[in-house]
Protein backbone atom coordinates (compact mmCIF):
# COMPACT_ATOMS: atom_id res chain seq x y z
CA UNK A 1 0.00 0.00 0.00
CA UNK A 2 1.25 3.04 -0.69
CA UNK A 3 1.32 5.95 2.09
CA UNK A 4 -1.84 8.31 1.23
CA UNK A 5 -1.61 12.07 1.62
CA UNK A 6 -4.21 11.90 4.39
CA UNK A 7 -2.80 10.45 8.05
CA UNK A 8 -4.19 6.60 8.26
CA UNK A 9 -5.16 5.99 4.87
CA UNK A 10 -3.31 4.34 2.07
CA UNK A 11 -3.70 4.31 -1.41
CA UNK A 12 -3.78 0.60 -3.11
CA UNK A 13 -0.63 0.17 -5.43
CA UNK A 14 -2.02 -0.66 -8.52
CA UNK A 15 -3.19 2.94 -8.47
CA UNK A 16 -0.87 5.23 -10.96
CA UNK A 17 0.89 7.83 -9.56
CA UNK A 18 -0.65 11.55 -10.28
CA UNK A 19 0.69 12.79 -13.24
CA UNK A 20 2.64 16.46 -12.99
CA UNK A 21 0.99 19.42 -13.36
CA UNK A 22 1.28 20.33 -17.45
CA UNK A 23 1.86 24.01 -18.03
CA UNK A 24 -1.50 25.31 -20.06
CA UNK A 25 -0.25 27.80 -22.81
CA UNK A 26 -1.52 31.33 -22.07
CA UNK A 27 -1.88 34.35 -23.49
CA UNK A 28 1.24 36.82 -22.99
CA UNK A 29 0.71 40.58 -21.70
CA UNK A 30 -1.38 42.85 -24.24
CA UNK A 31 -1.84 46.75 -24.54
CA UNK A 32 -3.62 47.73 -21.36
CA UNK A 33 -4.22 50.84 -22.46
CA UNK A 34 -4.10 52.86 -25.94
CA UNK A 35 -0.92 55.79 -26.13
CA UNK A 36 1.84 56.93 -28.23
CA UNK A 37 2.06 54.23 -31.22
CA UNK A 38 5.43 53.44 -32.65
CA UNK A 39 5.63 54.15 -36.46
CA UNK A 40 6.07 51.49 -39.16
CA UNK A 41 8.88 51.87 -41.44
CA UNK A 42 5.86 52.36 -44.34
CA UNK A 43 4.54 54.98 -42.24
CA UNK A 44 3.69 58.44 -43.25
CA UNK A 45 5.11 61.37 -42.27
CA UNK A 46 2.84 63.66 -40.70
CA UNK A 47 2.60 66.60 -38.29
CA UNK A 48 -0.76 66.47 -36.02
CA UNK A 49 -2.02 70.01 -34.96
CA UNK A 50 -3.66 70.23 -31.34
CA UNK A 51 -4.01 73.22 -28.97
CA UNK A 52 -7.58 74.80 -27.44
CA UNK A 53 -10.28 76.35 -28.87
CA UNK A 54 -9.54 80.18 -29.45
CA UNK A 55 -5.71 80.04 -30.42
CA UNK A 56 -6.31 80.81 -34.19
CA UNK A 57 -4.89 76.98 -35.26
CA UNK A 58 -6.80 76.73 -38.15
CA UNK A 59 -5.48 80.18 -39.27
CA UNK A 60 -1.76 79.44 -37.97
CA UNK A 61 -2.09 75.99 -40.86
CA UNK A 62 -3.67 78.41 -43.36
CA UNK A 63 -0.26 80.88 -43.02
CA UNK A 64 1.91 77.85 -43.11
CA UNK A 65 0.28 76.17 -46.10
CA UNK A 66 -0.68 79.21 -48.35
CA UNK A 67 -4.14 78.76 -48.63
CA UNK A 68 -7.44 80.58 -46.99
CA UNK A 69 -8.46 79.65 -43.74
CA UNK A 70 -12.11 78.75 -44.74
CA UNK A 71 -10.87 75.89 -46.96
CA UNK A 72 -9.30 74.07 -43.77
CA UNK A 73 -13.20 74.35 -41.97
CA UNK A 74 -14.52 70.67 -40.97
CA UNK A 75 -17.66 69.96 -38.82
CA UNK A 76 -17.22 69.54 -35.04
CA UNK A 77 -15.28 66.67 -33.70
CA UNK A 78 -14.19 65.87 -36.87
CA UNK A 79 -10.32 65.34 -38.18
CA UNK A 80 -8.55 67.15 -40.83
CA UNK A 81 -5.81 65.37 -42.64
CA UNK A 82 -4.89 67.51 -45.59
CA UNK A 83 -2.03 65.91 -47.74
CA UNK A 84 -0.62 66.21 -51.46
CA UNK A 85 -1.92 66.02 -55.02
CA UNK A 86 -1.58 67.40 -58.20
CA UNK A 87 -5.32 68.10 -58.30
CA UNK A 88 -7.41 70.02 -55.36
CA UNK A 89 -9.97 67.71 -53.82
CA UNK A 90 -12.01 67.30 -50.65
CA UNK A 91 -13.71 64.02 -49.50
CA UNK A 92 -15.79 63.10 -46.30
CA UNK A 93 -15.24 59.90 -44.51
CA UNK A 94 -18.28 58.89 -42.72
CA UNK A 95 -18.82 55.79 -41.09
CA UNK A 96 -21.70 53.71 -42.46
CA UNK A 97 -20.63 54.28 -45.92
CA UNK A 98 -18.09 52.19 -48.26
CA UNK A 99 -17.74 55.26 -50.35
CA UNK A 100 -16.46 58.99 -49.52
CA UNK A 101 -18.14 61.99 -49.84
CA UNK A 102 -16.64 63.97 -52.52
CA UNK A 103 -17.22 67.98 -52.72
CA UNK A 104 -15.22 70.75 -54.04
CA UNK A 105 -11.70 72.04 -52.09
CA UNK A 106 -12.38 75.34 -52.58
CA UNK A 107 -13.17 77.96 -49.76
CA UNK A 108 -16.82 78.72 -50.93
CA UNK A 109 -17.74 74.86 -51.28
CA UNK A 110 -20.44 73.83 -49.38
CA UNK A 111 -20.19 70.17 -47.56
CA UNK A 112 -22.42 67.26 -48.09
CA UNK A 113 -25.55 67.11 -45.76
CA UNK A 114 -24.57 63.81 -43.85
CA UNK A 115 -26.58 62.20 -40.93
CA UNK A 116 -23.42 62.64 -38.57
CA UNK A 117 -20.36 64.32 -38.63
CA UNK A 118 -17.51 62.43 -40.58
CA UNK A 119 -14.42 60.67 -38.89
CA UNK A 120 -12.79 62.67 -41.00
CA UNK A 121 -12.33 64.76 -44.15
CA UNK A 122 -9.52 64.59 -46.55
CA UNK A 123 -7.81 68.09 -48.04
CA UNK A 124 -5.45 67.24 -50.88
CA UNK A 125 -3.83 70.49 -52.30
CA UNK A 126 -0.69 70.99 -54.81
CA UNK A 127 1.11 72.28 -52.41
CA UNK A 128 4.88 72.12 -51.99
CA UNK A 129 5.06 71.78 -48.06
CA UNK A 130 2.84 68.75 -48.39
CA UNK A 131 5.30 67.26 -50.07
CA UNK A 132 7.68 66.88 -47.23
CA UNK A 133 4.78 65.60 -44.73
CA UNK A 134 1.02 65.81 -44.27
CA UNK A 135 -0.85 67.44 -41.85
CA UNK A 136 -3.41 66.64 -39.64
CA UNK A 137 -5.37 68.69 -37.50
CA UNK A 138 -7.30 67.56 -34.73
CA UNK A 139 -10.32 68.35 -32.58
CA UNK A 140 -10.12 70.73 -29.81
CA UNK A 141 -8.17 69.97 -26.84
CA UNK A 142 -10.99 71.29 -24.60
CA UNK A 143 -13.77 68.47 -25.93
CA UNK A 144 -11.27 65.44 -26.38
CA UNK A 145 -12.12 64.12 -23.20
CA UNK A 146 -10.31 60.84 -21.86
CA UNK A 147 -10.78 58.73 -25.06
CA UNK A 148 -10.04 61.51 -27.73
CA UNK A 149 -6.67 61.89 -25.41
CA UNK A 150 -5.63 58.36 -26.39
CA UNK A 151 -6.55 58.60 -30.33
CA UNK A 152 -4.39 62.21 -29.79
CA UNK A 153 -1.22 60.02 -28.40
CA UNK A 154 -1.71 57.23 -30.99
CA UNK A 155 -1.67 59.99 -33.82
CA UNK A 156 0.96 61.62 -32.72
CA UNK A 157 2.96 58.12 -32.31
CA UNK A 158 2.35 57.60 -36.01
CA UNK A 159 2.66 60.68 -37.81
CA UNK A 160 5.86 61.58 -36.12
CA UNK A 161 5.43 65.41 -34.69
CA UNK A 162 3.35 67.42 -32.59
CA UNK A 163 2.51 71.30 -33.48
CA UNK A 164 0.72 72.58 -30.50
CA UNK A 165 -0.84 76.12 -30.81
CA UNK A 166 -1.82 77.98 -27.85
CA UNK A 167 -3.10 81.89 -27.44
CA UNK A 168 -1.06 84.34 -25.59
CA UNK A 169 -4.00 84.53 -23.01
CA UNK A 170 -4.26 81.30 -22.61
CA UNK A 171 -2.69 78.65 -20.00
CA UNK A 172 -1.90 75.07 -20.20
CA UNK A 173 -4.72 72.37 -18.57
CA UNK A 174 -4.26 70.07 -16.62
CA UNK A 175 -4.85 67.57 -19.65
CA UNK A 176 -3.32 69.33 -21.85
CA UNK A 177 -0.01 68.99 -19.92
CA UNK A 178 -0.92 65.49 -19.07
CA UNK A 179 -0.34 64.89 -22.76
CA UNK A 180 2.51 67.03 -23.73
CA UNK A 181 4.12 64.50 -20.47
CA UNK A 182 2.88 61.73 -22.54
CA UNK A 183 4.38 62.99 -26.12
CA UNK A 184 7.79 64.08 -24.44
CA UNK A 185 8.01 60.54 -22.56
CA UNK A 186 7.55 59.14 -25.92
CA UNK A 187 10.55 61.47 -27.19
CA UNK A 188 8.35 62.82 -30.29
CA UNK A 189 9.28 66.47 -31.27
CA UNK A 190 7.07 69.21 -30.03
CA UNK A 191 6.85 72.56 -32.07
CA UNK A 192 5.22 75.33 -29.86
CA UNK A 193 3.15 77.90 -31.44
CA UNK A 194 2.33 81.12 -29.52
CA UNK A 195 -0.55 83.57 -30.90
CA UNK A 196 -1.90 86.96 -30.00
CA UNK A 197 -4.90 86.53 -27.21
CA UNK A 198 -7.68 88.79 -27.60
CA UNK A 199 -5.88 91.68 -26.19
CA UNK A 200 -2.73 90.81 -28.52
CA UNK A 201 0.16 90.08 -26.61
CA UNK A 202 0.44 91.34 -22.93
CA UNK A 203 3.69 91.20 -20.68
CA UNK A 204 3.47 89.42 -17.59
CA UNK A 205 3.52 91.85 -15.08
CA UNK A 206 6.85 91.85 -12.98
CA UNK A 207 8.65 90.24 -15.67
CA UNK A 208 10.92 91.96 -18.36
CA UNK A 209 13.48 91.07 -21.22
CA UNK A 210 16.80 91.99 -21.30
CA UNK A 211 16.66 92.36 -25.58
CA UNK A 212 17.90 88.92 -26.09
CA UNK A 213 14.41 86.86 -25.39
CA UNK A 214 15.52 85.74 -21.87
CA UNK A 215 12.79 87.13 -19.03
CA UNK A 216 14.81 89.23 -16.23
CA UNK A 217 13.42 89.82 -12.83
CA UNK A 218 11.83 93.58 -12.57
CA UNK A 219 14.00 94.55 -10.07
CA UNK A 220 17.27 93.68 -11.97
CA UNK A 221 15.67 95.37 -15.14
CA UNK A 222 14.70 98.73 -13.24
CA UNK A 223 18.48 99.31 -13.11
CA UNK A 224 18.69 99.21 -17.33
CA UNK A 225 16.00 102.23 -17.51
CA UNK A 226 17.26 101.97 -21.40
CA UNK A 227 16.08 98.21 -21.74
CA UNK A 228 12.96 97.68 -23.64
CA UNK A 229 10.17 95.09 -22.62
CA UNK A 230 9.35 92.78 -25.10
CA UNK A 231 5.83 91.78 -24.42
CA UNK A 232 6.45 88.90 -27.55
CA UNK A 233 9.10 87.88 -25.86
CA UNK A 234 8.23 87.95 -22.13
CA UNK A 235 4.34 85.95 -22.87
CA UNK A 236 6.30 83.21 -24.83
CA UNK A 237 8.80 83.00 -21.90
CA UNK A 238 5.53 82.81 -19.33
CA UNK A 239 4.31 79.80 -21.49
CA UNK A 240 7.29 78.21 -21.29
CA UNK A 241 7.98 78.33 -17.95
CA UNK A 242 4.97 77.13 -17.44
CA UNK A 243 5.19 74.47 -19.25
CA UNK A 244 8.62 73.05 -17.92
CA UNK A 245 7.49 73.57 -13.97
CA UNK A 246 5.04 70.58 -15.15
CA UNK A 247 6.77 68.78 -17.99
CA UNK A 248 10.89 69.68 -17.36
CA UNK A 249 11.03 66.65 -20.54
CA UNK A 250 10.25 69.60 -23.20
CA UNK A 251 12.79 72.09 -22.43
CA UNK A 252 14.70 71.25 -25.93
CA UNK A 253 11.27 72.06 -27.72
CA UNK A 254 11.16 75.13 -29.84
CA UNK A 255 8.92 78.15 -29.81
CA UNK A 256 7.84 80.27 -32.26
CA UNK A 257 5.79 83.34 -31.50
CA UNK A 258 3.36 84.21 -34.76
CA UNK A 259 3.81 87.80 -35.33
CA UNK A 260 2.40 87.74 -38.95
CA UNK A 261 0.92 86.05 -42.04
CA UNK A 262 4.07 84.08 -43.22
CA UNK A 263 5.89 81.68 -41.11
CA UNK A 264 9.41 81.02 -42.32
CA UNK A 265 11.49 79.48 -39.09
CA UNK A 266 8.80 77.18 -38.22
CA UNK A 267 8.44 75.89 -41.94
CA UNK A 268 12.08 75.68 -41.71
CA UNK A 269 11.95 73.91 -38.88
CA UNK A 270 9.27 70.96 -39.93
CA UNK A 271 11.00 70.52 -42.94
CA UNK A 272 14.37 69.88 -41.22
CA UNK A 273 12.68 67.60 -39.02
CA UNK A 274 10.68 66.21 -41.92
CA UNK A 275 14.40 65.30 -43.72
CA UNK A 276 15.43 63.30 -40.40
CA UNK A 277 12.67 61.50 -39.56
CA UNK A 278 12.44 60.48 -43.13
CA UNK A 279 15.58 59.42 -43.20
CA UNK A 280 15.35 57.36 -40.05
CA UNK A 281 12.39 55.55 -40.61
CA UNK A 282 14.19 54.23 -43.79
CA UNK A 283 16.81 53.14 -42.39
CA UNK A 284 14.86 51.23 -39.34
CA UNK A 285 13.92 48.43 -42.69
CA UNK A 286 16.70 46.67 -45.35
CA UNK A 287 15.58 46.25 -49.07
CA UNK A 288 15.45 42.76 -48.65
CA UNK A 289 14.34 41.17 -45.04
CA UNK A 290 16.11 38.42 -44.02
CA UNK A 291 14.59 35.24 -44.65
CA UNK A 292 12.48 37.19 -47.54
CA UNK A 293 13.29 34.23 -50.43
CA UNK A 294 14.82 30.69 -50.70
CA UNK A 295 13.90 27.51 -48.77
CA UNK A 296 13.23 27.23 -45.20
CA UNK A 297 13.09 23.58 -44.08
CA UNK A 298 10.98 22.14 -40.47
CA UNK A 299 13.14 21.45 -37.37
CA UNK A 300 15.04 17.93 -37.86
CA UNK A 301 13.66 17.31 -35.03
CA UNK A 302 9.88 16.78 -35.07
CA UNK A 303 7.80 18.57 -32.60
CA UNK A 304 5.47 17.08 -30.12
CA UNK A 305 2.62 15.37 -31.27
CA UNK A 306 0.22 18.17 -29.47
CA UNK A 307 1.11 21.15 -30.83
CA UNK A 308 -1.80 21.47 -32.95
CA UNK A 309 -3.57 21.29 -29.67
CA UNK A 310 -1.16 23.79 -27.74
CA UNK A 311 -2.06 25.48 -30.35
CA UNK A 312 -5.79 25.85 -29.89
CA UNK A 313 -5.75 26.09 -26.50
CA UNK A 314 -3.47 29.12 -27.41
CA UNK A 315 -5.74 30.92 -29.38
CA UNK A 316 -8.79 30.38 -26.87
CA UNK A 317 -6.85 31.39 -24.18
CA UNK A 318 -5.70 35.15 -25.89
CA UNK A 319 -9.57 35.21 -27.09
CA UNK A 320 -10.39 35.15 -23.53
CA UNK A 321 -7.85 37.57 -22.37
CA UNK A 322 -9.13 40.14 -24.81
CA UNK A 323 -12.60 39.68 -24.04
CA UNK A 324 -12.35 40.20 -20.34
CA UNK A 325 -10.22 43.24 -20.80
CA UNK A 326 -13.04 44.31 -23.41
CA UNK A 327 -15.25 44.39 -20.98
CA UNK A 328 -14.12 46.21 -18.69
CA UNK A 329 -13.19 48.83 -20.88
CA UNK A 330 -16.73 48.86 -22.09
CA UNK A 331 -18.02 49.09 -18.20
CA UNK A 332 -15.22 52.19 -17.68
CA UNK A 333 -17.08 53.64 -21.00
CA UNK A 334 -20.38 53.34 -19.62
CA UNK A 335 -19.62 55.13 -16.59
CA UNK A 336 -17.89 58.02 -17.94
CA UNK A 337 -21.04 58.14 -20.69
CA UNK A 338 -23.29 58.11 -17.76
CA UNK A 339 -21.28 61.22 -16.14
CA UNK A 340 -21.56 63.19 -18.84
CA UNK A 341 -25.37 63.02 -19.50
CA UNK A 342 -25.90 64.03 -16.17
CA UNK A 343 -23.26 66.70 -15.52
CA UNK A 344 -21.35 67.03 -18.50
CA UNK A 345 -22.62 67.50 -22.38
CA UNK A 346 -26.31 66.35 -21.37
CA UNK A 347 -28.43 64.06 -24.39
CA UNK A 348 -27.03 65.99 -27.21
CA UNK A 349 -23.67 65.64 -26.57
CA UNK A 350 -23.85 61.57 -25.95
CA UNK A 351 -23.76 60.70 -29.88
CA UNK A 352 -20.29 62.23 -30.39
CA UNK A 353 -18.73 60.92 -26.48
CA UNK A 354 -19.80 57.80 -27.45
CA UNK A 355 -18.42 57.82 -30.69
CA UNK A 356 -15.20 59.17 -29.80
CA UNK A 357 -15.12 56.58 -27.18
CA UNK A 358 -15.44 53.59 -29.67
CA UNK A 359 -13.12 54.68 -31.78
CA UNK A 360 -10.36 54.50 -29.27
CA UNK A 361 -11.52 51.20 -28.40
CA UNK A 362 -11.48 49.72 -32.11
CA UNK A 363 -7.73 51.20 -31.75
CA UNK A 364 -6.94 49.37 -28.31
CA UNK A 365 -8.92 46.51 -29.60
CA UNK A 366 -6.65 46.26 -32.64
CA UNK A 367 -3.71 46.31 -31.03
CA UNK A 368 -4.56 43.51 -28.59
CA UNK A 369 -5.70 41.40 -31.19
CA UNK A 370 -2.28 42.29 -33.46
CA UNK A 371 0.18 41.23 -30.49
CA UNK A 372 -1.72 38.24 -29.15
CA UNK A 373 -1.23 36.96 -33.19
CA UNK A 374 2.16 37.70 -33.13
CA UNK A 375 3.08 35.77 -30.07
CA UNK A 376 0.65 33.00 -31.57
CA UNK A 377 2.52 32.82 -35.05
CA UNK A 378 6.19 32.85 -33.92
CA UNK A 379 5.40 30.42 -31.11
CA UNK A 380 4.05 28.05 -32.80
CA UNK A 381 6.18 28.36 -35.84
CA UNK A 382 9.32 28.27 -33.85
CA UNK A 383 8.22 24.80 -32.35
CA UNK A 384 7.95 23.43 -36.40
CA UNK A 385 10.98 24.72 -37.87
CA UNK A 386 12.93 24.71 -34.64
CA UNK A 387 14.25 28.63 -34.31
CA UNK A 388 12.66 31.71 -33.76
CA UNK A 389 11.43 33.48 -37.02
CA UNK A 390 13.67 35.99 -39.42
CA UNK A 391 11.53 38.75 -40.51
CA UNK A 392 10.90 37.94 -44.00
CA UNK A 393 10.08 34.12 -42.74
CA UNK A 394 7.11 35.28 -40.57
CA UNK A 395 5.80 37.67 -43.40
CA UNK A 396 5.62 34.91 -45.53
CA UNK A 397 3.83 32.80 -43.18
CA UNK A 398 1.62 36.42 -42.39
CA UNK A 399 1.00 36.31 -45.68
CA UNK A 400 -0.09 33.13 -46.35
CA UNK A 401 -1.75 32.76 -42.65
CA UNK A 402 -4.09 35.43 -44.63
CA UNK A 403 -4.95 34.02 -47.89
CA UNK A 404 -5.95 30.85 -45.41
CA UNK A 405 -8.77 32.70 -43.67
CA UNK A 406 -10.47 33.07 -46.86
CA UNK A 407 -11.44 29.26 -46.40
CA UNK A 408 -12.82 29.93 -43.01
CA UNK A 409 -16.59 29.36 -42.56
CA UNK A 410 -17.17 32.68 -40.88
CA UNK A 411 -14.07 34.54 -43.92
CA UNK A 412 -16.77 36.86 -44.81
CA UNK A 413 -17.72 38.17 -41.01
CA UNK A 414 -14.20 39.43 -40.52
CA UNK A 415 -13.90 42.59 -43.21
CA UNK A 416 -17.04 44.26 -41.49
CA UNK A 417 -17.76 47.27 -38.94
CA UNK A 418 -19.94 47.42 -36.22
CA UNK A 419 -22.60 50.11 -35.93
CA UNK A 420 -24.66 51.10 -32.76
CA UNK A 421 -28.27 51.93 -34.32
CA UNK A 422 -30.27 54.67 -32.85
CA UNK A 423 -32.54 51.18 -31.02
CA UNK A 424 -29.28 50.47 -28.96
CA UNK A 425 -28.28 47.65 -31.44
CA UNK A 426 -25.61 47.06 -33.59
CA UNK A 427 -25.86 46.46 -37.19
CA UNK A 428 -22.75 44.89 -39.25
CA UNK A 429 -21.65 46.77 -42.68
CA UNK A 430 -19.36 44.42 -44.64
CA UNK A 431 -16.22 45.88 -47.29
CA UNK A 432 -12.98 47.15 -46.81
CA UNK A 433 -14.03 50.59 -47.67
CA UNK A 434 -16.72 50.75 -44.82
CA UNK A 435 -13.33 50.06 -42.77
CA UNK A 436 -11.52 52.95 -44.28
CA UNK A 437 -14.11 55.34 -43.65
CA UNK A 438 -13.73 54.95 -39.69
CA UNK A 439 -9.88 55.66 -39.56
CA UNK A 440 -9.42 59.26 -38.02
CA UNK A 441 -5.97 58.98 -39.07
CA UNK A 442 -5.39 56.36 -42.10
CA UNK A 443 -2.21 54.40 -41.68
CA UNK A 444 0.01 52.77 -43.83
CA UNK A 445 -1.39 49.44 -45.72
CA UNK A 446 -1.67 46.66 -42.96
CA UNK A 447 0.50 43.81 -42.76
CA UNK A 448 -1.15 41.97 -39.84
CA UNK A 449 -3.31 38.96 -40.42
CA UNK A 450 -6.57 39.92 -39.57
CA UNK A 451 -8.53 43.43 -39.81
CA UNK A 452 -8.99 45.87 -37.99
CA UNK A 453 -11.44 45.97 -35.56
CA UNK A 454 -13.95 48.79 -36.13
CA UNK A 455 -16.57 50.08 -33.97
CA UNK A 456 -19.07 53.37 -34.72
CA UNK A 457 -22.18 55.20 -33.97
CA UNK A 458 -23.97 55.30 -37.01
CA UNK A 459 -26.12 58.85 -38.02
CA UNK A 460 -29.20 57.88 -36.82
CA UNK A 461 -27.90 58.26 -33.14
CA UNK A 462 -27.36 61.93 -33.76
CA UNK A 463 -30.95 62.41 -35.64
CA UNK A 464 -32.18 60.58 -32.53
CA UNK A 465 -30.23 62.45 -29.75
CA UNK A 466 -30.34 65.97 -30.60
CA UNK A 467 -33.66 66.02 -31.36
CA UNK A 468 -35.11 68.43 -28.61
CA UNK A 469 -38.07 65.87 -28.13
CA UNK A 470 -35.34 63.36 -27.12
CA UNK A 471 -33.33 65.60 -23.95
CA UNK A 472 -34.32 62.99 -21.43
CA UNK A 473 -31.38 62.23 -19.44
CA UNK A 474 -32.82 59.06 -17.59
CA UNK A 475 -33.54 57.22 -21.40
CA UNK A 476 -30.10 58.27 -22.43
CA UNK A 477 -28.54 56.19 -19.99
CA UNK A 478 -30.56 53.32 -20.08
CA UNK A 479 -29.96 53.84 -23.99
CA UNK A 480 -26.32 54.11 -23.40
CA UNK A 481 -26.24 50.61 -21.39
CA UNK A 482 -28.28 48.91 -24.09
CA UNK A 483 -26.14 49.68 -26.57
CA UNK A 484 -22.77 49.41 -24.64
CA UNK A 485 -24.33 45.87 -23.68
CA UNK A 486 -24.82 45.28 -27.52
CA UNK A 487 -21.21 46.34 -27.99
CA UNK A 488 -20.07 43.85 -25.27
CA UNK A 489 -21.95 40.98 -26.32
CA UNK A 490 -21.04 40.89 -30.58
CA UNK A 491 -17.13 42.47 -30.16
CA UNK A 492 -17.21 39.20 -27.87
CA UNK A 493 -18.27 36.86 -30.51
CA UNK A 494 -16.42 38.54 -33.37
CA UNK A 495 -13.19 38.21 -31.24
CA UNK A 496 -13.83 34.65 -30.87
CA UNK A 497 -14.69 33.86 -34.41
CA UNK A 498 -10.98 36.13 -35.40
CA UNK A 499 -8.66 33.76 -33.36
CA UNK A 500 -10.65 30.54 -34.08
CA UNK A 501 -9.90 31.76 -37.93
CA UNK A 502 -6.20 32.73 -37.34
CA UNK A 503 -5.80 28.69 -35.34
CA UNK A 504 -7.64 27.34 -38.73
CA UNK A 505 -5.24 28.61 -41.15
CA UNK A 506 -2.38 28.83 -39.37
CA UNK A 507 -2.88 25.12 -38.33
CA UNK A 508 -2.96 24.56 -42.37
CA UNK A 509 0.57 26.02 -42.95
CA UNK A 510 2.29 24.57 -40.62
CA UNK A 511 0.72 21.31 -41.20
CA UNK A 512 1.37 21.53 -44.58
CA UNK A 513 4.94 22.46 -44.41
CA UNK A 514 5.48 19.32 -41.90
CA UNK A 515 4.05 17.52 -44.49
CA UNK A 516 6.43 18.53 -47.65
CA UNK A 517 9.46 19.03 -44.81
CA UNK A 518 9.54 22.58 -46.18
CA UNK A 519 7.60 25.98 -45.70
CA UNK A 520 5.11 26.25 -48.77
CA UNK A 521 4.50 30.20 -48.90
Amino acid sequence: MKPGSVPGVDVPDDVPDEPEAVELPRCGPLPARLGVTEPGPDESLAVVAAGPAGAARREVLAALLGVPSGMLGVPAGSCLLVRHARVATRAAYVPGYRQPHSYGADQAAAGPALARPPRRVELSLPKPLLRHFAVLDTPDTDVLGAAGGRLLLDAVGRAGALLFVIGADQVFTAAELHLLAEVAQARRPVFFVVTPGVGGWAAAEGVATDGTGVSVPATRSASRAEVPVDPVAVTVEAHRAALLAAVPALAEARWYPVHQAEHPALRRALVGWAADEGLRRASQQPPVLPGAHGRVTVTADPPPVDWADRLDRQTRSCARSIRQHLALELAAIHLRAVQEIVFGVGCAGLPQLLDRELEALSLLATAQQDQAVHEILDEAAARVFGAPLAEGVRRRIVAAVRWGLADHPSARELDRVLLVTSTAGVAGLPGIGAMDALAGHPGAERAEVLPPISIALSGGCWQHWRSPGNDDPNGARSWAQRALREVELELSRDVSRRFDAVRFSLDGVLSDALDHGILLA
